[in-house]
């Protein structure tokens, strides 16, 4: 497992407050949720990984540095 550094968490927790929302880009994983579901952040643990309620009832995280979500931008961002 890869470490993650402070500095780096720091802006994962910027980039990804609680309460935003992300769509899956990539994720292997045979219960993901399907590539496109979107989703609401609930917070960034210590490793790093997004903690995400997705939109389908999955509670997958999303891990650091092997999977990949997006950010959806809204009018309100």
């Amino acid at each position: 497992m890869r470490m993650i550094g402070q500095d780096r968490l720091k802006k994962l927790r910027e980039d990804f407050p609680k309460g935003c929302r992300v769509e899956l880009v990539q994720m292997d994983d045979v219960q993901a949720p399907p590539v496109g579901t979107q989703g609401t952040v609930t917070g960034v643990d210590d490793t790093g990984s997004l903690l995400v309620d997705w939109d389908n009832g999955s509670g997958l995280n999303v891990i650091w540095g092997v999977d990949v979500v997006r950010k959806v931008v809204t009018g309100n961002d």
